[in-house]
């Protein structure tokens, strides 16, 4: 490679883009949208249809330092258990704004640590959740957990609650690198939580490592790797770490100097993905890899694969709900994210008023250009002049894409045919957020800050 190619590619890699699992993205959503907006979306759902269900759980019981998301560190089970008895109030209140009982095809409690819950709990909404909804026999049951605080009380509950699925961060083995995090996980703490999960007929595993943390390596990051073969996880998600001590406070925690630069970030991500290639895992979107056989696998193969909150998934349901502080939902022509504080939250539920504390209708043109982005996520290539004919527009009205197409196809990150079907190079692949936000009609304009490309 060049020099002059290296440079344009570093160009690509150090710019901030969203990570796309939606179109607007979060920063875009509004207080103007707000509880009566949902519920008349929430009103309009087709009960043959069937939906997704998103829970979350504030609580964890450590505090991991590079973690960016919106959590309590647990120090006492009274807030959580009280936590609980307002998430089964609210399962009741959304269910009461929906036109029929509605089937569940994919269900996922995320966090926060939704193992942070005591069994019993983690029961009483499941049983909730079971009395005013349809689980399909076929439903996806996904939970996440962490493996330093897991019960075996826990491991057995979630078995015998019929979960197919478990998610565990390991991000990275080297103890090192574990400390500068705060996240101290040996790997055979996390080969017990595997295995006692398997045990109780927990089938599918899922691992997130993270590349870009203080004091990595290339080679830490490969040894994690073959430790994580050895554990034997069906799904691997490679992230790069997104240092946003500005939005997550505890990342200040971090030592800005041990953080690799851009050069060694993009090193340790293309190692890692050759090593798990090379270990049997076929590569999926962006940064997603599962075993050959895995159903992320089989969609990614015929063109099904879906991308949404949860990052790449299998899920086809257009609608996802949601029930617990700061989680987001999507209706067909809508998004909602409930009340971040936990107080403001139960109040509006006890109050019967669904706790959203922003949202977005959604336009015509947002629909057509978030199917562009998301083909371009799942598959790298697209037809944006298809989409708009499928979508009853022209495909004048992505006119202003065109300028930035133009620069990437310049510098070799897309490829264009005479029919206008888009195909990301090789060398676009890993940059291939970049790519989606020349569609991005907000991004121009919108102050929030994104993590780098790579």
């Amino acid at each position: 490679m060049t020099a002059c190619i290296q440079t344009r590619l570093d160009r690509y890699r150090t710019r901030n883009v969203p990570r796309y699992t939606s179109y607007p993205t979060a920063p875009h959503f509004h207080k103007g949208f707000g509880t009566e907006a949902h519920a008349r979306a929430l009103a309009a759902l087709d009960p043959a249809e069937p939906i997704s269900l998103y829970l979350h759980v504030p609580f964890c019981r450590h505090l991991c330092w590079y973690c960016g998301c919106n959590m309590k560190l647990a120090s006492r089970e009274a807030p959580i258990a009280q936590y609980a008895q307002m998430l089964r109030q609210e399962i009741d209140l959304l269910a009461s704004h929906l036109p029929a009982k509605m089937r569940i095809s994919h269900l996922h409690w995320g966090g926060g640590t939704p193992t942070a819950l005591l069994p019993q709990d983690l029961a009483m909404l499941m049983r909730a959740v079971g009395d005013r909804f349809q689980i399909e026999p076929d439903a996806e049951l996904a939970i996440e957990s962490d493996p330093r605080s897991l019960s075996d009380e826990m491991i057995a509950m979630i078995g015998a609650l019929g979960f197919n699925r478990a998610s565990f961060g390991v991000q990275e083995f080297d103890p090192r690198v574990q400390a500068a995090i705060n996240r101290i996980q040996p790997p055979e703490m996390v080969r017990r939580a595997v295995d006692g999960l398997r045990a109780a007929g927990v089938k599918g595993i899922n691992f997130d490592l993270i590349y870009g943390l203080p004091h990595q390596t290339t080679e830490t990051l490969l040894e994690t790797i073959r430790l994580c073969e050895e554990i034997g996880p069906d799904r691997i998600a490679l992230f790069g770490y997104a240092h946003v001590p500005w939005m997550a406070k505890k990342q200040r925690l971090i030592d800005e100097a041990a953080l690799p630069g851009a050069e060694a970030r993009q090193d340790q991500a293309n190692a890692a993905s050759h090593a798990l290639q090379a270990a049997g895992f076929t590569a999926i979107g962006l940064d997603h890899f599962a075993r050959a056989g895995d159903a992320l696998a089989q969609a990614a193969e015929d063109g099904t694969l879906r991308r949404n909150f949860q990052g790449y998934t299998t899920d086809r349901a257009t609608t996802m709900l949601c029930v617990g502080t700061t989680s987001i939902g999507r209706t067909p022509r809508s998004y909602s994210q409930n009340l971040s504080e936990t107080g403001a939250w139960a109040r509006a539920i006890s109050e019967g008023r669904l706790p959203v504390g922003r949202g977005l209708a959604l336009t015509d043109d947002d629909l057509l250009r978030g199917e562009i982005i998301e083909r371009l996520m799942c598959q790298g290539r697209v037809n944006p002049a298809a989409v708009a004919a499928a979508h009853g527009q022209s495909a004048t009205a992505l006119a202003d894409a065109e300028p930035a197409l133009a620069e990437l196809e310049a510098d070799g990150l897309i490829v264009r045919d005479a029919s206008g079907l888009i195909t990301a190079t090789p060398l676009g692949r890993p940059l291939i957020r970049v790519i989606a936000s020349a569609f991005d009609a907000y991004l121009a304009t919108q102050k929030a800050r994104h993590a780098v490309a790579v």
